[in-house]
Protein backbone atom coordinates (compact mmCIF):
# COMPACT_ATOMS: atom_id res chain seq x y z
CA UNK A 1 0.00 0.00 0.00
CA UNK A 2 2.86 2.33 0.19
CA UNK A 3 3.77 2.57 -2.95
CA UNK A 4 0.32 4.23 -4.20
CA UNK A 5 0.85 6.96 -0.84
CA UNK A 6 1.75 9.82 -3.12
CA UNK A 7 -0.56 8.97 -6.31
CA UNK A 8 -2.89 8.61 -3.62
CA UNK A 9 -2.39 12.08 -2.27
CA UNK A 10 -2.82 13.51 -5.53
CA UNK A 11 -6.41 11.79 -6.24
CA UNK A 12 -7.38 12.69 -2.49
CA UNK A 13 -6.30 16.49 -3.94
CA UNK A 14 -8.47 16.46 -7.05
CA UNK A 15 -11.58 14.59 -4.94
CA UNK A 16 -11.13 17.06 -2.03
CA UNK A 17 -11.46 20.17 -4.69
CA UNK A 18 -14.17 18.34 -7.36
CA UNK A 19 -16.93 20.08 -5.73
CA UNK A 20 -15.70 23.68 -6.16
CA UNK A 21 -16.38 23.13 -9.94
CA UNK A 22 -20.14 23.28 -9.57
CA UNK A 23 -19.28 27.06 -7.66
CA UNK A 24 -17.63 29.07 -10.07
CA UNK A 25 -17.30 29.29 -13.80
CA UNK A 26 -16.45 25.52 -14.69
CA UNK A 27 -12.54 24.55 -14.97
CA UNK A 28 -12.96 21.07 -16.18
CA UNK A 29 -15.72 22.71 -18.49
CA UNK A 30 -12.96 25.09 -20.51
CA UNK A 31 -10.37 22.20 -21.45
CA UNK A 32 -8.87 25.17 -23.12
CA UNK A 33 -8.36 27.56 -20.92
CA UNK A 34 -7.31 25.22 -18.49
CA UNK A 35 -4.57 23.78 -20.97
CA UNK A 36 -3.52 27.28 -21.34
CA UNK A 37 -3.34 28.11 -17.65
CA UNK A 38 -1.10 24.86 -16.58
CA UNK A 39 1.48 24.39 -19.45
CA UNK A 40 3.26 27.79 -19.01
CA UNK A 41 4.07 26.70 -15.37
CA UNK A 42 4.02 22.80 -15.79
CA UNK A 43 6.52 22.75 -18.60
CA UNK A 44 9.23 25.44 -16.57
CA UNK A 45 8.57 22.88 -13.22
CA UNK A 46 8.71 19.81 -15.00
CA UNK A 47 11.74 20.60 -16.58
CA UNK A 48 13.09 22.47 -13.32
CA UNK A 49 12.47 18.56 -11.76
CA UNK A 50 14.60 17.06 -14.64
CA UNK A 51 16.76 19.11 -13.99
CA UNK A 52 17.25 18.66 -10.05
CA UNK A 53 16.78 15.15 -10.51
CA UNK A 54 19.73 14.78 -13.07
CA UNK A 55 21.88 16.72 -10.40
CA UNK A 56 21.03 14.58 -7.72
CA UNK A 57 19.60 17.27 -5.97
CA UNK A 58 16.07 14.96 -4.91
CA UNK A 59 15.21 11.77 -5.76
CA UNK A 60 12.03 9.77 -4.47
CA UNK A 61 11.75 7.09 -1.93
CA UNK A 62 10.90 4.11 -4.19
CA UNK A 63 8.52 2.67 -1.07
CA UNK A 64 5.87 5.59 -1.89
CA UNK A 65 6.12 5.34 -5.80
CA UNK A 66 4.29 2.87 -8.46
CA UNK A 67 8.13 2.95 -10.29
CA UNK A 68 6.87 4.22 -13.75
CA UNK A 69 9.50 6.49 -14.64
CA UNK A 70 9.27 8.81 -17.67
CA UNK A 71 12.09 9.66 -19.88
CA UNK A 72 14.47 11.84 -16.88
CA UNK A 73 13.85 9.59 -14.34
CA UNK A 74 11.16 11.31 -13.09
CA UNK A 75 8.27 9.55 -11.68
CA UNK A 76 4.78 9.42 -12.70
CA UNK A 77 3.54 10.83 -10.00
CA UNK A 78 5.73 13.41 -9.89
CA UNK A 79 4.60 14.50 -13.67
CA UNK A 80 0.99 13.99 -12.22
CA UNK A 81 2.05 16.50 -9.41
CA UNK A 82 2.63 19.81 -11.98
CA UNK A 83 -0.76 19.02 -13.10
CA UNK A 84 -3.19 18.13 -10.42
CA UNK A 85 -1.94 20.62 -7.93
CA UNK A 86 -2.60 23.49 -10.16
CA UNK A 87 -6.12 22.44 -11.31
CA UNK A 88 -6.44 22.08 -7.55
CA UNK A 89 -5.31 25.75 -6.87
CA UNK A 90 -7.37 26.72 -10.15
CA UNK A 91 -10.71 25.27 -8.58
CA UNK A 92 -10.23 26.89 -5.30
CA UNK A 93 -9.46 30.42 -6.96
CA UNK A 94 -12.20 30.46 -9.49
CA UNK A 95 -14.62 29.26 -7.08
CA UNK A 96 -13.48 32.07 -3.55
CA UNK A 97 -13.71 34.66 -6.70
CA UNK A 98 -17.30 33.23 -7.49
CA UNK A 99 -18.45 33.53 -3.98
CA UNK A 100 -16.90 36.85 -3.38
CA UNK A 101 -18.61 37.75 -6.05
CA UNK A 102 -21.83 36.53 -4.91
CA UNK A 103 -21.15 38.31 -1.83
CA UNK A 104 -20.74 42.00 -3.01
CA UNK A 105 -24.18 41.40 -5.12
CA UNK A 106 -25.69 40.40 -2.03
CA UNK A 107 -24.34 43.34 -0.23
CA UNK A 108 -25.19 45.73 -2.68
CA UNK A 109 -28.47 43.97 -3.53
CA UNK A 110 -29.01 44.63 0.72
CA UNK A 111 -27.70 48.10 0.63
CA UNK A 112 -29.90 49.20 -2.23
CA UNK A 113 -33.19 47.49 -0.74
CA UNK A 114 -32.40 49.58 2.52
CA UNK A 115 -32.23 52.89 0.61
CA UNK A 116 -28.47 53.68 -0.11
Amino acid sequence: MDRWHYLLALLACLASTAPLEFLGAGVYRRPRLLLGALWPAAALFIVWDLVAIAAGVWGFDDRYILGVFLPGAMPLEEFLFFLVVPICALLTFVAVQTLLARWHRLVDNVGNAAGR
